[in-house]
């Protein structure tokens, strides 16, 4: 995404939509809450208020430019809006987020929907586990009991 993409949606083109919209766009940045784009700012030097943060995530929200999804907690996350469906697995232990895709599923779902006597228009398929992976910051703590 680029600067022409914000104009194309109505927005203007400033420093914090762009520094935002970079951060969302990195590969290991999928699923970000708005508290989390302000540390990595904080971090990477920017002078970019939390007020901000919030204030642009709701303005790509409402543009289409990102999903606004709340995985637990009520405590939401962004991604950016790459125009495919996809669905998610959360860990409940360290919040890791995983997308996946599965025809299968998605199958079932739309003749589901069809055999209650519904028109499926929108779709979401959110998993919740224990994720196992070795770098889980729980899985130590469940190692020794707690």
């Amino acid at each position: 995404m680029e600067s022409q993409d914000l104009r194309n949606v109505g927005l203007k083109v400033t420093l914090p939509r762009l520094k935002i919209l970079d951060m969302l766009e990195s590969d290991n940045a999928r699923h970000l809450s708005a508290e989390e784009i302000y540390r990595r700012l904080l971090d990477s030097g920017e002078e970019i208020g939390l007020a901000t943060v919030y204030r642009v995530l709701t303005q790509f929200e409402a543009a289409g430019l990102v999903i606004r999804h709340h995985f637990e907690d009520g405590h939401a996350v962004f991604e950016l809006d790459r125009g495919h469906h996809h669905d998610h697995i959360v860990c409940v232990r360290c919040g890791k987020v995983d997308e996946f895709e599965d025809e299968v599923i998605e199958r079932r779902q739309r003749d589901k929907a069809k055999e209650l006597g519904y028109r499926l228009i929108e779709h979401r398929l959110i998993m919740y586990g224990d994720c196992q992976r070795r770098d889980c910051p729980h899985l130590h703590r469940r190692d020794a009991g707690g």
